[in-house]
């Protein structure tokens, strides 16, 4: 490996399965030292114990991305642990209630934008207030392209609550870039995950998805987890307050 993140700190939420995961052991293989979160700790256990079995470092904690006392807890662990944060990728999120808008429960719309919208605030928020201790740092967010190039029915709480991440790396970005903190956000695709399969339960359903890409296939986690390696590193130090579409072609194909 190329050492992109080497003596960088980096958290990561979401990190049990899919993309977080992915991006984890990603991270940690280019140098970082990676604080892991999700709320199963069997999961996150194994996952330290693959890294530092691969000669990285990692520590965990579990918890819900909806407290903001675990976003306080996340960062603590960081610089307890490490003595810094430079990077951030909360990727935490949930598809929430689907169905027709006119028949989904107040609860389950609220549910989608607590965990995706606002348990990404709050983990920003203590992550942006530590970066810019040790001169800044870059904040990554899993959005995605349903509510913003395109959307499907039956998801308002998940297109709502992704595109609203959009608005707010938008705004994180112009209030912390002059202090060195770059705010991004990736768009995937369909990516081959537990949610995705959940979502996509049948071939007929796997086989529509495959089909809207350009590339006439759906994403590999470990494809997404490049592209926020590269938002994490200095390969990207120009780049800010993006919505940085990884979706092989989704958004541009009528074929």
């Amino acid at each position: 490996m190329s050492g992109r993140l080497q003596n960088k700190v980096a958290i990561v939420t979401g990190a049990s399965s899919g993309i977080g995961r992915a991006a984890a052991l990603l991270f940690a293989r280019e140098g970082a030292k990676v604080v892991i979160g999700a709320r199963r700790q069997a999961e996150l256990d194994a996952l330290v114990a693959e890294i530092a079995a691969a000669g990285g470092e990692a520590a965990a904690l579990a918890g819900d991305v909806q407290s903001e006392d675990y976003a306080k807890g996340l960062v603590a662990l960081a610089v307890e642990r490490f003595g810094r944060l430079d990077v951030a990728f909360n990727n935490a999120g949930v598809t929430g209630e689907t169905g027709p808008s006119t028949e989904v429960s107040e609860a389950g719309f609220s549910q989608a934008v607590q965990v995706n919208l606002v348990g990404s605030f709050l983990g920003a928020k203590h992550q942006i207030a530590q970066m810019l201790k040790n001169g800044g740092g870059s904040v990554i967010f899993t959005s995605t392209f349903v509510g913003h190039t395109a959307s499907f029915p039956g998801m308002a709480g998940y297109a709502a609550s992704k595109a609203g991440l959009i608005g707010l790396t938008q705004t994180l970005a112009s209030e912390f870039g002059a202090q060195g903190v770059r705010v991004n956000a990736i768009l995937p695709g369909g990516v081959d995950t537990d949610m995705y399969r959940d979502v996509n339960s049948t071939a007929e359903s796997q086989a529509f998805i495959t089909g809207l890409h350009a590339l006439k296939r759906v994403g590999r986690p470990d494809e997404l987890a490049r592209s926020a390696l590269y938002l994490a590193s200095d390969d990207s130090s120009f780049v800010s307050g993006t919505a940085h579409l990884v979706d092989g072609g989704l958004s541009i194909t009528r074929t």
